[in-house]
């Protein structure tokens, strides 16, 4: 497959409900590796894993989520919990090696009303840069992004076998 280094994402058929492919659960079918989601996983414990963002709001752009499905955080047990926010320290350590960012957003979007179109319980790892709102953000109301997550799950996916993680 051929990407342009440039590469803009458009996520409105998303979440105006034309999701393709027809699954219950995006996220469920991410864990069970079905064939018809794209399957940008960078890192797998007993319990959770990690994997780039489809729709990145930036390079690097992870997700990291329970095997299991539950739809609030009130439903993790207390080591899932732990492990969750172990495994944020980590992949936030590996994005910093990977693409030294300034920053991070890290977070939940729980419900509609907050964003969120995925019930599925899952962490947002959104690396910030410096100056990385330019002219076409603003003017042409597109996020540019300049690596395809394919790419960027190849690169992650080295860093954290690197790890040597559980």
């Amino acid at each position: 497959m051929h990407y342009n280094n440039l590469f803009s994402f458009n996520k409105l058929e998303y979440v105006t409900g034309k999701k393709k492919p027809d699954v219950r659960c995006i996220l469920c079918a991410i864990a069970e590796r079905d064939k018809r989601v794209d399957l940008l996983e960078v890192h797998r414990s007993a319990d959770f894993l990690v994997c780039v963002n489809l729709y990145p709001f930036n390079v690097g752009h992870l997700l990291i989520f329970p095997l299991r499905h539950v739809e609030s955080t009130k439903q993790l047990t207390k080591e899932e919990a732990l492990q969750l926010h172990e495994l944020t320290n980590e992949a936030m350590d590996v994005l910093s090696e990977v693409y030294s960012p300034g920053g991070f957003n890290v977070g939940y979007n729980i419900g509609a009303c907050s964003g969120a179109s995925i019930e599925h319980l899952h962490m947002h790892i959104v690396p910030r840069y410096s100056r990385e709102l330019g002219f076409i953000d603003i003017l042409g109301g597109a996020k540019l992004v300049v690596e395809h997550p394919e790419v960027t799950t190849k690169k992650l996916k080295e860093a954290f076998q690197k790890r040597k993680l559980t």
